[in-house]
């Protein structure tokens, strides 16, 4: 007799491309309940980038202040630190054979 492990649904507040890519890590890997954590926040990072993102590129990167001064727009910083908290979060995992959740993925290097 076997029996399967269930493995653990995606939070409902994720994007459907990072449900995708939630299911193909629990499914690949062995992950535990406090990598389990780490995976969440790996996919609201993502998330949060891809939504920076979207607003940057309706919005641009920049816009004038009262004073006619040019300003980055609070997006390019919820973009970047997203980015590296992602980056980051999947170094702690060791996701390095994983696609990121837009499927995606940087020329290998060797």
């Amino acid at each position: 007799m076997t029996t399967e492990k269930k493995l653990p649904r995606p939070p409902r507040h994720l994007r459907p491309a990072t449900k995708r890519w939630w299911r193909e890590v629990v499914a690949e890997f062995d992950l535990e309940s406090h990598h389990l954590r780490l995976l969440q926040a790996a996919a609201e990072s993502w998330d949060r980038l891809q939504a920076a993102r979207e607003v940057l590129d309706k919005s641009g990167v920049s816009y004038v202040d009262r004073f006619g001064a040019p300003r980055a727009r609070p997006e390019v910083a919820i973009e970047r630190d997203s980015r590296v908290a992602f980056a980051r979060l999947c170094r702690e995992l060791r996701l390095d054979d994983v696609p990121p959740p837009d499927g995606v993925r940087p020329p290998s290097l060797t």
